[in-house]
């Protein structure tokens, strides 16, 4: 509770200076960004160069580091890591002052609605989760509406007529992309053989071992399977490494546009597509909320309509299936296709 008067009597103060500065000619956003040291971003396993949405998320905070002249700080997680531990890295930001403070990911879900109540003059936000709290922002996707669009694309790209999901931690959250993806593909090509399987059944490590997902990729080609969606962060470049070993075989991504990722760039001609969740414009969006004094809490839904999640094309590897795949989308901007999100 002394913790918390103090933050409030710090906020009162700054938010004179403000007022002040503003008189002076200075722009709110300019003033507001005076009295709070940056962006804190806490970031889910596999940190920044996950080729997936922590770097999608970072990437939000550049645009923002350039679109508005924040200052960002970045602190990553480790595998096996407790609540106290997500609390802790979520409180040094809020202590020191940084304003918003974003978790990347599920997992930051119970730590942030509790950190938000310790710290009711910071905004929060939180990726891929619903925790409650009234300084709380959090940004949602439609996976499983992405993931139907990956279906699709693998029915139509497979010459086995077989294909395979691989999922980092068997979850709710990752449910969703095996649902829609499995519904995409059978709703094409009702005859398809689709296996999905897990990496782990609960333990986040799932989203950072690429060499189970290697083994599990090289396993599903062995028997015939000739598309690979995986959802499985980190994980999933030892599954785009296996499948780049076969001729003929596609990997599809997830989270970022992976065949524009720097590490995967001697992979890329095995990767068809990606299932790429605008996380980027999400944290943008919060950060500028912020800066302009008009803070976004509550739940913000980014789904195939808003473009919140979207089909890569990078490669042209779809240009040619490209009709398909638009009246798919059309299907489900106009509700006549509704996607399941448990499988």
């Amino acid at each position: 509770m002394r913790r918390v008067i103090r933050i409030a009597a710090a906020a009162s103060a700054t938010a004179v200076l403000a007022l002040t500065a503003t008189a002076c000619g200075q722009s709110f956003a300019e003033a507001n960004r005076a009295k709070h040291a940056g962006v804190g971003l806490a970031f889910d396993i596999g940190g920044r160069d996950d080729h997936s949405f922590n770097e999608a998320a970072a990437r939000g905070t550049e645009n923002a580091r350039k679109a508005l002249g924040v200052k960002v700080k970045m602190l990553t997680a480790k595998n096996g890591e407790t609540e106290a531990d997500r609390e802790q890295r979520l409180t040094s930001f809020a202590e020191a002052g940084y304003n918003p403070v974003i978790g990347v990911g599920f997992a930051y879900s119970q730590s942030v609605q509790n950190v938000a109540e310790d710290f009711p003059a910071t905004t929060f936000g939180v990726v891929d989760a619903v925790p409650t709290g009234k300084n709380v922002d959090a940004m949602v996707f439609a996976e499983h509406e992405g993931s139907y669009l990956a279906g699709v694309a693998a029915a139509l790209k497979s010459k086995t007529h077989r294909v395979g999901f691989i999922g980092g931690v068997n979850n709710a959250l990752i449910q969703k992309f095996q649902a829609g993806f499995e519904q995409g593909v059978r709703a094409t090509d009702p005859k398809a053989k689709i296996t999905s399987q897990y990496l782990y059944p609960n333990n986040d490590k799932g989203f950072n071992d690429p060499a189970a997902a290697k083994a599990k990729a090289s396993g599903m080609l062995d028997s015939g399977i000739d598309v690979i969606y995986s959802a499985a962060g980190q994980s999933g470049a030892g599954s785009i490494e296996a499948i780049s070993k076969r001729k003929g075989a596609w990997a599809i991504g997830v989270d970022s546009d992976q065949y524009r990722q720097a590490g995967l760039a001697k992979y890329r001609n095995c990767i068809l597509t990606s299932v790429v969740k605008n996380v980027d414009v999400a944290v943008y969006d919060l950060i500028k909320s912020v800066e302009h004094g008009k803070p976004l809490t509550g739940v913000h839904s980014y789904d195939v309509r808003k473009n919140g999640v979207t089909l890569a094309t990078s490669g042209g590897f779809i240009k040619d299936i490209q009709p398909q795949i638009d009246a798919a989308r059309k299907q489900i901007v106009e509700g006549k296709v509704k996607v399941k999100e448990t499988p």
